[in-house]
């Protein structure tokens, strides 16, 4: 008996470093004669979203190593490990052209690219009966 079980990819966590003010415990004097909190600034990472492009690698290997996990511990082993891969691609083009005495002249350009992702991967057990 076989079993089927999909691991799907996450996409990374993108962000970038703030400054944070964070109070040190300690008060000062203000300017008016209360006490103010002393603070020190501190680089945090903020996430801000997730890439479109890249997949959480170590994310991803996690959540593998959970799904054979399970499988073994239902009696299964493993057989294979597939990755399912899907594309993106994108393109422009564009003419820049003037007709002069009935003839087109002028010029143009494109471009385009294309990747892959990996969506995920399948994993086959087995289990003997």
């Amino acid at each position: 008996m076989n079993k089927t079980v999909y691991v799907s990819s996450s996409f990374k966590p993108v962000g970038k470093e703030i400054a944070v003010k964070v109070p040190t415990g300690e008060k000062k004097k203000g300017f008016f004669g209360g006490d103010e909190e002393v603070t020190r600034t501190e680089i945090r990472w903020e996430q801000t979203g997730y890439s479109d492009c890249e997949i959480d690698g170590n994310r991803l290997a996690n959540d593998i190593q959970e799904a054979i996990l399970g499988l073994n511990s239902d009696g299964y082993v493993v057989t294979s490990i597939t990755p399912i891969i899907s594309g993106r691609y994108n393109y422009q083009y564009q003419a820049n052209g003037t007709r002069i005495d009935n003839h087109c002249s002028g010029g143009g350009f494109s471009y385009g690219y294309g990747y892959s992702i990996t969506e995920g991967v399948v994993i086959v057990g087995q289990k003997h009966s």
